[in-house]
């Protein structure tokens, strides 16, 4: 098993993206078992200055999270979300699948084009499946890159109303936003709905 951990440990290391268990396996020699060696490698970082996280259906290695201070000199802002990418990427996130009309519904505006070729580009929001209502609109849903940029697990991790308004990050109108329960959310971390591929 110790071998097959050093194998593991070398993909996640040398992958810039997080890597299935299925890709592992695919990479690694014939019978060996990388979903186990995950899990003995994830307990040996444990407490070390860099982590084996999950990162929705993949694993990488990633800076433990009390550390990230210290990288803040490395990292480098290309460009700052407007104000309607992050309004249109929070309703996605936590309305998700959302369509574009149920996007402009909650928000009260259009949502330009722009914006969400923006969040396409940067590979925060995919397209989902189409809503069996009229039209068959396409929904959008967030993608691992947004889970791995913001340190999130699933979807299901995402701060509720209670903490986003004791950080004063949302507005106390009533009904100015809400939130998706645990209830709300499939084992997929989608909404349960009825959907045709």
């Amino acid at each position: 098993m110790a071998e097959q951990e050093r194998m593991v440990e070398a993909i996640l290391f040398a992958s810039a993206e997080p890597v299935s268990v299925a890709d592992l396996n695919a990479r690694m020699p014939h019978g060996c078992d990388a979903a186990e060696a995950v899990v003995h490698l994830r307990k040996r970082f444990e407490g070390r200055g860099v982590n084996v996280v999950r990162v929705g259906d993949a694993w990488a290695i990633r800076t433990a999270p009390d550390l990230g201070f210290l990288m803040q000199r490395e990292t480098v802002e290309t460009r700052k979300l407007s104000r309607a990418a992050t309004e249109t990427l929070a309703i996605i996130a936590y309305h998700q699948p959302v369509t574009r009309a149920e996007i402009e519904e909650i928000r009260g505006v259009a949502v330009s084009r722009g914006t969400v070729d923006q969040l396409l580009e940067l590979e925060w929001i995919r397209f989902g499946r189409r809503r069996m209502t009229p039209g068959r609109p396409v929904t959008f849903v967030v993608t691992q890159n947004f889970l791995d940029h913001f340190g999130l697990e699933n979807a299901r991790d995402l701060p509720g109303l209670k903490e986003l308004r004791a950080a004063g990050l949302l507005d106390n109108r009533p009904g100015f936003a809400t939130a998706v329960t645990e209830d709300d959310i499939d084992e997929d971390g989608e909404q349960s709905e009825m959907f045709e591929e």
